[in-house]
């Protein structure tokens, strides 16, 4: 199943959908997953990765999977939203330690903000900045069980977030609630990174709270990051769905481009789908392609991850290049694919034609990776 990855997916309360064009990858329900092809793939090794970005370096020629990079230096070096280093040390070793959190917890430099339904409180600071609304320990709401630690930064200031049925008000009516897909644009990389780790745990412990052995409830443990059966002792953890999310090109550097059959008329973007079980990322990304567009895809290169809680994704972003360039959209998940040159795709934008990715969708840094510099915008919006 394809995932196409727009920002207008379902929301972080619902399940994603990862099937067909994306622009935000968020997967489709794992249950509705058909079988694959056994269309084989040939994959390189992967590229060296940029530290600063994460995303896969290519050397002076540019060349990743036969994509060609023709536009200015630097715009592989575009951030991805939602993985810039936050600065946080997520101290995994202190969540069985209830001595120690309970004494981070009663600090006073102790930082706390509240999620719930995947939003949380931001506001705009003075110096022009947007963060996330946070408050001491002993000034946050009560709660003793959905309380998550999400880790200490480097002057040793830990921080919590507490699940909750509805955001807190604020007297000052300056904050506004936001998902990430508002917050995720506006945050610096720590309280992005904050706010990630928290949708992430929220919606996993919203959706496993009974246990899949026994089907007792389960209790929360380890700060959050465990759900513990207290009938037959089993234990559970967060769940991550891997899916792919991949810019095909041709052989004449055109890119392939989707449009999922819910989207509205015009949104395109690059396709994606969930990884099956006992599959390679690379062979899903060939099985991806031939179910949703009948295109068949050689050379597969790895470019950058995301994290895409909506509800448990992390998207894994290739460039691949295709060995045939006819297109038989499946009609159930993709209604229409294209293949764009780069004049094409720069004339439909530009004209209102087409609405390409964007927001912080890794699909949107793919196409601008082939693409070449930031994608235009319409001449007359």
């Amino acid at each position: 199943m394809s995932t196409s990855t727009d920002h207008t997916a379902p929301t972080a309360d619902s399940t994603a959908n990862t099937s067909g064009a994306a622009d935000t990858p968020s997967p489709a329900d794992p249950d509705s997953r058909r079988a694959g092809t056994d269309a084989p793939a040939t994959t390189d090794a992967p590229a060296n990765t940029d530290s600063a970005t994460g995303m896969a370096s290519t050397d002076d020629a540019g060349d990743a999977g036969g994509f060609r990079n023709t536009g200015p230096a630097g715009v592989t070096q575009r951030p991805i939203g939602l993985t810039a280093p936050s600065g946080i040390d997520r101290a995994a070793h202190h969540r069985l330690d209830e001595a120690w959190l309970a004494a981070a917890w009663s600090h006073p430099t102790t930082r706390v903000f509240v999620v719930s339904g995947g939003q949380a409180l931001i506001d705009d600071a003075p110096d022009g900045r947007t963060e996330l609304v946070m408050t001491p320990a002993f000034e946050a709401p009560v709660t003793e069980t959905h309380r998550y630690f999400l880790g200490t930064d480097e002057e040793g200031v830990s921080y919590f977030a507490l699940q909750k049925d509805s955001l807190p008000g604020r007297m000052d009516q300056s904050a506004r609630p936001a998902g990430l897909r508002e917050a995720g644009l506006l945050l610096g990389p720590r309280d992005a990174g904050l706010m990630v780790h928290a949708v992430a745990l929220e919606n996993w412990q919203r959706l496993h709270r009974f246990c899949s052995r026994c089907g007792e409830r389960t209790v929360i443990a380890a700060a959050g990051h465990i759900r513990r059966c207290q009938a037959c002792g089993a234990e559970h953890y967060p769940r991550t769905d891997p899916a792919v999310i991949m810019l095909v090109t041709d052989e004449e550097d055109r890119a392939l481009l989707g449009r999922q059959v819910h989207w509205p008329e015009g949104r395109f973007s690059t396709l994606a789908g969930f990884v099956e079980p006992g599959e390679t990322i690379e062979e899903s990304v060939v099985r991806e392609v031939f179910e949703e567009a009948g295109v068949t895809v050689g050379r597969v290169d790895y470019v950058a991850s995301q994290p895409w809680p909506f509800p448990s994704s992390l998207m894994l972003g290739f460039m691949a290049r295709a060995t045939s360039s006819e297109i038989n959209v499946d009609g159930e998940e993709i209604e229409e694919a294209r293949w764009f040159s780069r004049d094409d795709l720069r004339s439909a934008i530009e004209t209102g034609e087409i609405l390409p990715p964007s927001g912080i969708s890794i699909a949107a840094r793919l196409v601008e990776l082939w693409y070449g510099e930031p994608l235009p915008k319409p001449l007359n919006p």
